[in-house]
């Protein structure tokens, strides 16, 4: 038995051993052979000089990382290693990624890379003076060995080029993401500022719109064979229309003006499928565009007259006014028509003001808000010179409404008998039938486009008055001069102690706008105009003048005004009106004041400067929209009717209100 054993143990030694043996062999040399394959397949990829990008991290994120998979990464530091020994080596790396939670304890070559990353910045000062001497020795040439004698890589520096490679390849592809970042942001804030900016009317316009294209439509020869179409769309047009009406803004809108907005736009795609002919839709448009244009053009040219009529038509009330006044004063026996204080008329130690007007009311306030700023009141004088019609309504007005201490004075222009054509050169051109003729003939298709200068006004002599001061006032130095569309803000007296320094004209220069020139006003195609006058000079502005007389004789004013206005008989220097003779009369002879004098604008600039109007001593209603008439601005009537007293029993009995 012993025996036996001993023999079946020899044999399992030298016949199963050797089998276990060779067998075990085999399965590592194909082990290794397979994993030395493997690895030479991995690194006979070759690569040109451009890395290019090894999509390791298709995204960079601050959250996670999406891991690659079975893609292979060269390390740069083997190939400078195989630069500097001479061995013909290459090593790769191999990173899969699993997502398989069973092998969790298998580390992700990712996180090992990312982890490293983060050892690197929290290794502190040692850390990158360890990578500091690796690269330095890696510069000279020098590679560290182990205690064998190879090649040693230190795990730092491996992992500092891994990440360094990471972050390189992850640069390399971020840009893309915070374009697309950079874009949704872009749009969301344009879409915030729309929102923010967004027009209170785009539901109107595009309603608006609507129409029009519906109307489009339902002129084209498709829509037309189509009655059923036809009935919706006229539906849909007047339901818009209603909802529409006279709405400005989209708060006018109701409610259900969305709703109408979307039924139109489902018809009007209804009938894009239904028209083919773009050709007719094209036509139709430009056909409503030249018609609308040539509406625009009349509608402007209506709204053009219409103005100019209402500029030149008395208000109802303003008729009655006089009507009123004359009735009263005829009432009165004559010593109950005189004023007070005439003796003040002519002394010329005084403040003397000229004032030409036909309107009651005007005058009115430009005495009454000059009298309320005036500091010594019993020192100003007013001279009001009125035409025949409105005589007797003015004397009316200035009895029932005296002025206190100070004086005033008012006379029929018909008074001045020295006034006469044979004096006057424009008194004869306005009596001439051609200047009737021009003024009268508006009817005609050949009629001047400019119908300012048909205004009644340029054919009253009062208008002209103001070219014969040392006439009307023999026994004055200085006067003074008002229009009657001007409201006085501030004390005055100062003006009458201004040096002039030999000049004749103190006004207000307005040359801070261009039309305000003087080729606004003359014509420089004619010689005489171009010869004498520059073009670009800056023009001034009538409404509140001081002229000193005592100039005005010296430098013989009127003559000159005169021989200009013999020179444009024919009306081919000026058009009509006072001022362009007024900057040809007093050329070099005007002395600029300081604007805050005299404001103007207030007739027809709805954007005047607030603070310089509060701070003007006259603010003056020049244009056509007067503070008497309902055309006038609001914003700027209030400074005008705080000098009216609506509760005065003539204002009441000709229903004149604010």
């Amino acid at each position: 038995m012993l025996v036996r054993n001993v023999v079946v143990l020899m044999l399992l030694v030298t016949v199963v051993a050797p089998i276990i043996l060779y067998t075990d062999r085999i399965g590592t040399f194909k082990s290794a052979s397979s994993r030395n394959e493997f690895i030479e397949e991995g690194t006979s990829f070759t690569f040109s000089g451009d890395t290019g990008r090894l999509n390791v991290l298709p995204q960079e994120s601050s959250a996670t990382l999406k891991e690659p998979i079975g893609l292979v990464y060269t390390d740069n530091t083997t190939k400078d290693l195989q630069k500097q020994e001479g061995i013909e080596h290459k090593s790769a790396r191999v990173l899969s990624a699993t997502a398989d939670d069973g092998q969790a304890q298998k580390e992700n070559p990712i996180r090992q890379v990312t982890d490293g990353k983060n050892q690197e910045m929290q290794s502190g000062i040692s850390g990158k003076s360890t990578v500091a001497g690796d690269n330095e020795v890696r510069r000279e040439g020098k590679i560290p060995k182990d205690k064998d004698g190879k090649a040693k890589v230190s795990r730092r520096s491996s992992s500092d080029n891994v990440a360094q490679n990471v972050e390189v390849k992850a640069e390399d592809r971020s840009p893309k993401t915070p374009v697309i970042r950079g874009k949704q942001e872009t749009a969301k804030s344009v879409e915030g500022q729309n929102e923010q900016t967004a027009m209170p009317d785009a539901r109107v316009r595009q309603l608006k719109d609507q129409l029009i294209r519906a109307k489009v439509y339902l002129s084209l020869p498709a829509t037309k064979n189509n009655p059923h179409f036809t009935r919706e769309l006229r539906q849909r047009i007047k339901e818009v229309q209603r909802v529409v009406g006279a709405a400005v803004k989209d708060s006018d809108l109701p409610r259900n003006s969305n709703d109408r907005l979307k039924a139109m736009e489902q018809t009007l795609a209804k009938g894009k499928q239904i028209q083919d002919d773009c050709a007719a839709i094209v036509r139709k448009l430009r056909a409503m565009l030249h018609s609308t244009e040539e509406q625009l053009r009349v509608h402007k040219k209506q709204t053009l007259f219409l103005t100019q009529l209402t500029a030149k038509t008395l208000p109802k009330g303003l008729h009655c006014l006089p009507l009123r006044l004359t009735s009263e004063y005829y009432a009165l026996n004559s010593t109950q028509q005189h004023f007070p204080n005439q003796e003040k008329l002519e002394d010329p130690r005084l403040f003397h003001y000229a004032l030409f007007s036909d309107n009651v009311l005007a005058a009115a306030v430009v005495v009454n808000s000059t009298i309320t700023h005036a500091k010594e009141p019993s020192k100003h004088v007013f001279h009001v010179v009125t035409d025949r019609l409105n005589y007797a309504a003015m004397r009316m007005w200035f009895l029932v409404n005296p002025l206190g201490k100070a004086t005033i004075q008012v006379q029929n222009i018909e008074e001045y008998t020295w006034l006469n054509s044979s004096y006057s050169p424009v008194l004869k051109q306005l009596g001439s039938p051609s200047m009737i003729d021009y003024y009268f003939r508006t009817h005609r298709a050949n009629s001047d486009s400019s119908l300012k200068y048909r205004n009644p006004k340029y054919l009253s002599i009062l208008n002209h008055l103001r070219f014969y001061l040392p006439e009307i006032f023999p026994k004055l130095d200085k006067v003074l001069f008002l229009d009657d569309d001007i409201v006085v803000q501030k004390d005055l007296t100062g003006l009458w102690s201004l040096n002039l320094k030999g000049k004749v004209n103190g006004a207000v220069e307005t040359c801070g706008e261009s039309f305000h020139r003087f080729d606004r006003y003359l014509n420089f195609s004619n010689p005489l105009i171009s010869k004498n006058f520059n073009p670009h000079a800056c023009g001034w502005a009538y409404g509140m003048n001081v002229f000193d007389l005592k100039e005005w004789k010296k430098q013989n004013i009127t003559g000159v005004y005169h021989n200009w206005q013999k020179l444009n008989h024919d009306r081919q220097l000026w058009k009509l009106g006072t001022l362009p003779p007024g900057l040809i009369t007093f050329w070099n002879r005007t002395y600029p004041l300081d604007r805050s004098w005299h404001v103007l604008g207030l007739g027809y600039n709805p954007n005047v400067n607030q603070r310089e109007i509060e701070r003007a001593a006259v603010i003056h209603y020049n244009g056509n929209m007067k503070p008497w008439l309902e055309i006038g601005m609001p914003k700027y009537r209030n400074y005008w009717t705080k000098y009216v007293d609506y509760d005065h029993v003539y204002l009441r009995e000709c229903n004149i209100n604010p």
